[in-house]
């Protein structure tokens, strides 16, 4: 009952409550970051695609640390989880500075992502870690190619997306180090699909 109420409680604060990151947002604050019109756009829509991402990392974790019976690994999870906050917050807070606003479908994929979450920890903890290490590699993958996307001269979103990406693939690592299997590669491209239907629309709506 304890662990349902905590899954319950990730869910309303990461939909409904403004979230604080517990480290300094890697903008640097003296640097200018003049954007036209259709930058801004450009730049809002794809913080608002690595918004939904970390909406969806709350709700992997936190899924996967409800299925696990380890309690070793539901801390591993839970560490991550609130690791991924700094990066809800970021967004949240760069969206805000663009004039935009998150997601309307955010609900639809917290759910999605919490499904998965849960699927993948019922088949156990290897499987479950493996599913971490291709979700992380691919965000991974995703932000670096918001490097090439982004306005040249927007340094506060590419200030935050150069931390995310670091920190996805430690996450990766650490998922690797804590006992992954490699997913099969139909797996692999099927979350590859999903990711790039959520993305698309999430750049929009």
């Amino acid at each position: 009952m304890d662990a349902l109420l905590t899954s319950l409680d990730t869910a309303l604060r990461t939909l409904f409550a403004k979230p604080h990151a517990s480290q300094v947002c890697p903008t640097l604050a003296d640097q200018a970051t003049p954007l036209t019109p259709e930058e801004r756009r450009r730049a809002a829509g794809l913080m608002r695609v690595n918004h939904v991402g970390e909406v969806c990392a709350q709700a992997l974790y936190t899924a996967q640390a409800l299925a696990t019976p380890n309690p070793a690994l539901r801390a591993h999870f839970t560490r991550a989880c609130t690791e991924e906050t700094d990066h809800l917050a970021w967004t949240a807070e760069r969206l805000e500075e663009l004039g935009e606003r998150p997601s309307l479908l955010n609900p639809l994929w917290y759910a999605g992502a919490f499904g998965l979450g849960l699927l993948a920890g019922r088949l156990g903890d290897p499987v479950s870690l493996g599913f971490v290490v291709e979700t992380e590699r691919q965000v991974g993958a995703h932000l670096q190619s918001h490097l090439d996307l982004l306005p040249e001269n927007d340094h506060a979103s590419r200030a935050i997306v150069v931390q995310m990406h670091d920190d996805e693939l430690r996450h990766a690592q650490d998922a690797q180090d804590a006992g992954a299997v490699e997913l099969p590669q139909p797996v692999k491209e099927l979350m590859r699909t999903a990711a790039k239907v959520m993305t698309t629309v999430a750049q929009r709506i």
